[in-house]
């Protein structure tokens, strides 16, 4: 079998499987989730193993560190994988809610249930972390689920998958609900992104890359966001010693992931008392500053930043800083440079943080918080399948009730229409 029609079968496969999956009752799928959290502990050993196998290849390859660190697993990523199959468990099914009731004039109760998408199709790269993820979130909202990660992951992929599957039809759950596209090339995922009659929605995540790759090609619609420019505004009543832990947070916990921190904006009024200190503290932390010329004057160690800086996701430990003349300023430097990501505001004037989360676009806006809570674990969704910029039908953070859609029902009495 050649690989379009292999793809092909994968997906008629997973779309019959889609339909055992949307009528599944919740004590059935929260004990199936509960099963595969417990096969992949007690498959650690060979899943490390595997994941051996793809840690030494990219070496070879002279993958970056970050790159590495997001392929690498051990026996506490895999115990937190499990666990959050465990939180996802935990959480209310959202199929079959009844969002609104309304009842109209000639007697018809209107109202609006969720269902399951039904087929989604994941494409990753070195995070075989999503492998887990992405099947537990898809199998609660009812849906089946169609994997393809990089070959950077594969080892580690084909083995957490066979795991989860393993575990799936000791439950009677057809395996198919859960599939992995075996080739590593991209011909799989272009004839993937051709199944728009049995694929319902696709979720990229990896870098920019990928993500317009799968966008230009794809015939199924797209759940996506390109990259992650965020910004914290420390505004000019802040509190300087929250605004440092933050920025620090933000910054340098995780500089390789995208909701790092990328921007600071400092209100004129505290440019004079505060960006010294962060400066110090940041290039201590090894940070590279770039600066527009405001900022620099107050930083001697910072560069000049050119408008390049404004727009750039750099997913390492280098910063843009501009200092703003008030928050309006603040607002249409990220509104113009942003990537409706994430954003922050520190402030102690409630207003101001008001006008803050009115008027920023982006999909998750924060007060006096770190940037790195986007996050669908951190905002109480459980495991995210992954972070949409895009207003349709989803925008930041996806959790379970974003793997569903609603259909209308009607409940009547013998109504006719005049």
């Amino acid at each position: 079998m050649d690989i379009a029609k292999e793809v092909e079968q994968i997906a008629r496969d997973a779309r019959q499987a889609s339909f055992v999956l949307s009528r599944l009752d919740t004590t059935v799928k929260n004990e199936l989730l509960l099963a595969m959290a417990e096969a992949l502990e007690l498959q650690t050993p060979h899943l490390i193993a595997e994941n051996a196998k793809d840690l030494e290849a990219g070496k070879q390859k002279d993958l970056s560190a970050a790159m590495l660190d997001r392929l690498m697993l051990d026996e506490k990523r895999i115990t937190g994988i499990a666990d959050a199959l465990r939180e996802v468990a935990a959480l209310p099914d959202p199929v079959g809610e009844v969002t609104k009731m309304w009842k109209r004039p000639n007697g018809l109760m209107v109202g609006k249930m969720r269902i399951p998408l039904g087929v989604i199709g994941i494409i990753y790269e070195a995070r075989p972390n999503v492998t887990a993820d992405a099947a537990a979130l898809c199998l609660k909202a009812g849906n089946a689920v169609i994997l393809r990660g990089g070959k950077e992951a594969i080892n580690s992929n084909r083995a957490i998958a066979a795991v989860l599957r393993n575990a799936m039809t000791a439950k009677g759950v057809p395996a198919a609900a859960l599939a992995l596209i075996p080739f590593t090339d991209r011909q799989g995922v272009l004839e993937m992104l051709k199944q728009e009659e049995m694929i319902d929605l696709i979720i990229p995540r990896g870098g920019e890359g990928l993500i317009r790759f799968v966008t230009e090609n794809s015939r199924i619609p797209v759940i996506k966001h390109y990259k992650g420019v965020c910004h914290i505004f420390v505004d000019e009543n802040a509190d300087f010693d929250m605004a440092e832990r933050i920025i620090i947070n933000a910054k340098t916990q995780r500089p390789g992931v995208c909701n790092a921190l990328e921007t600071i904006l400092v209100h004129q009024s505290a440019a004079a008392a505060f960006i010294p200190r962060i400066a110090s503290t940041l290039n201590a932390l090894q940070v590279e500053l770039r600066g527009d010329e405001r900022f620099c004057s107050h930083a001697p160690q910072a560069k000049p930043a050119n408008e390049e800086d404004w727009y750039a996701e750099y997913l390492e430990l280098i910063l843009a800083c501009r200092v703003v003349d008030n928050l309006d300023q603040a607002i249409d430097h990220i509104n113009r440079y942003g990537s409706l990501h994430t954003e922050s505001i520190i402030t102690n004037d409630y207003s101001r943080a008001q006008r803050f989360i009115r008027e920023v676009n982006s999909s998750c806006v924060l007060v006096n918080a770190s940037t790195r809570f986007a996050d669908g674990n951190q905002l109480g969704l459980g495991a995210e399948i992954g972070i949409s910029t895009t207003k349709l039908h989803s925008f930041g953070p996806m959790g379970l009730e974003d793997l569903t859609t609603t259909k209308f029902i009607v409940y009547g009495d013998g109504q006719i229409r005049d």
